[in-house]
């Protein structure tokens, strides 16, 4: 068993991929922690599509995914905030109504782009196996960025996240809170997407802190946790694309996934046990 681990991570390349993968899990699982307490799945995963322009833009025209990414993704924040507040919509009718129209017109882009399609794939669905120095060094300041303003922000978001009221007769500010976390949700993916892909960093942002909330309840453990279950699946979910060569982020938000029904499903096996044993004792 031992052995299945260390030959996958002998390659250089392969402990690049594996740095790379559980930076990107410390970011996700701390954001996600909030994204998923809040009910904002659906926005993350929006965000996660909604790159898709700026992503295709930068390929197109020559500069850093990075960047084209972080900007798609701030500019779709911002345009859910606005709709969302200015018009009678729904918060999750804006979202879903910029969610089509971000993917669209990335689709839209590449369709135009076509020389650049394989690049623009492999972003799209990750190539950990190509994580760079550099990639780590930018997912790197990223996911600090991402720690510090959590600590910096962490009563807002608490007080946000269970009683906005609260929060705002507290002076808290949640409408700020809410752009700075809808900002790390954005800087979480954008450090994410070299990694795993836009389309399945979504997988890090929700699986590990779903995980871990079917098991603890107080906030700083549930991001511990999460943190624990999502390196978890970067550690598997490359050992298993290693040896039976399967896409590597794919795998990997499927392991993430996969450990989310595996604690449910013994849960309910315990629960179940529990019920019947005062039966089986009279």
């Amino acid at each position: 068993m031992i052995e299945f681990f260390t030959e996958a991570f002998e390659p250089t390349f392969m402990q690049r991929a594996l740095l790379g993968g559980l930076i990107a899990v410390v970011a996700t699982s701390i954001v996600g922690t909030w994204v998923v307490l809040r009910g904002l799945s659906f926005l993350g995963d929006a965000l996660a599509h909604g790159v898709i322009p700026g992503i295709a833009l930068a390929v197109l025209w020559g500069f850093s995914p990075v960047i084209g990414a972080f900007v798609a993704a701030i500019i779709m924040s911002g345009l859910v905030t606005a709709v969302s507040s200015r018009t009678i919509v729904r918060e999750d009718t804006a979202i879903g109504l910029l969610f089509v129209g971000m993917l669209a017109l990335g689709i839209v882009i590449v369709s135009r782009a076509r020389a650049f399609t394989t690049e623009v794939t492999a972003l799209l669905f990750g190539d950990i196996l190509g994580v760079t120095t550099a990639d780590i060094r930018t997912q790197a300041v990223a996911t600090v960025v991402v720690l510090v303003v959590s600590v910096v922000m962490y009563r807002p978001f608490l007080a946000l996240t269970f009683n906005r009221a609260k929060a705002q007769t507290l002076g808290m500010r949640p409408g700020l809170a809410q752009s700075v976390l809808l900002g790390l949700v954005a800087l979480s993916i954008v450090a994410s997407f070299q990694a795993v892909g836009t389309l399945l960093v979504f997988g890090l942002l929700v699986g590990p802190p779903a995980t871990a909330m079917l098991l603890v309840k107080r906030v700083p453990t549930i991001m511990v946790m999460a943190i624990g279950f999502g390196s978890l699946a970067v550690v598997l979910g490359l050992a298993v694309s290693f040896h039976h060569d399967t896409a590597g982020g794919a795998t990997m938000a499927g392991m993430s996934v996969l450990q989310f029904f595996v604690v449910l499903v013994v849960q309910e096996i315990r629960s179940s046990l529990r019920r019947s044993s005062p039966v089986a004792g009279s």
